[in-house]
């Protein structure tokens, strides 16, 4: 890749940003089409977003991806949102259009389509999310228009309650649940919160619970503790790593406006990662 004074810059924003396998994928996009194009990470501390935000104007930074912990407090720093972010409530990509920062949400659609590639039909399915934070308001928001019930459940009974009440103003199929005894009812069971992110993080679900030929998914793009423990069990097991690519493609084709090669993206992003 050569960086010239036309090159027109993307990243992503989050704390800590280390870990993330994203501009590999976009650099490859880049790279492929011949876009003058390059995808920094800035790592930015959380009593820094502000100013970060606004540096993304001053500097005609094309466009971000936003992860933790940002995804929900960034929104104020925005002049537009999507319908979806705004009713999830989280952004996971902005847009700069002269200035003018618009944040949209493309983890939900991201995680369907990852769902979908693995011939899983949603249809008539019992779903239990594990959440209730930014990532489970944007699958919750898709999977609740598929699955015949969606179950939510949360630690916290205040983001619990909040979540299930702004999906019940749009669907009837949702329900809060505040202790769990049993997972065999379930046809899919995901985890969208940030348990399995470090080594000696706490289960987020007992799988001693769980039931063969069940579904588990992890949003974490890696095969955590949870998964793992479920496979031992009989499950299907899904991470979060195709739904990274695809809210990826999503997000390239906003910044970009042209069609994202897909496998080339996927390419850049699986090579070193065992699966």
């Amino acid at each position: 890749m050569t960086i010239t004074g036309r090159t027109i810059v993307t990243g992503i924003l989050g704390y800590p940003v280390e870990q993330t396998r994203s501009p590999a994928m976009h650099n490859a996009a880049f790279e492929n089409l011949g876009l003058d194009y390059c995808y920094l990470p800035f790592p930015v501390h959380p009593e820094r977003l502000g100013p970060a935000v606004e540096g993304l104007r001053a500097l005609g930074i094309r466009g971000v991806n936003v992860t933790v912990p940002h995804k929900e407090t960034v929104i104020p720093f925005l002049d537009d949102l999507s319908v979806e972010a705004r009713f999830i409530g989280a952004v996971n990509t902005i847009v700069n259009a002269d200035g003018k920062l618009t944040g949209y949400n493309t983890d939900g659609r991201g995680f369907m389509r990852s769902v979908s590639e693995r011939g899983i039909d949603l249809s008539g399915k019992n779903v239990l999310v594990a959440g209730a934070g930014g990532a489970a308001r944007a699958v919750s928001y898709y999977l609740s228009e598929k699955a015949s019930g969606l179950s939510i459940y949360n630690r916290s009974k205040e983001r619990l309650r909040g979540l299930v009440s702004d999906l019940s103003r749009i669907r009837r199929n949702v329900t809060g649940i505040e202790r769990i005894n049993d997972l065999t009812g379930f046809d899919i069971i995901i985890n969208a919160t940030s348990l399995g992110l470090k080594e000696d993080d706490p289960l987020p679900l007992d799988p001693d619970l769980l039931g063969k030929k069940q579904v588990v998914c992890d949003l974490i793009y890696k095969k955590t503790a949870f998964l793992i423990e479920a496979e031992k069990r009989g499950c299907q097991t899904i991470d979060g790593l195709d739904m990274l690519l695809y809210q990826g493609t999503l997000a390239f084709e906003l910044w970009t406006g042209r069609t994202p090669p897909v496998e080339v993206m996927k390419k850049a992003l699986y090579e070193g990662v065992s699966r």
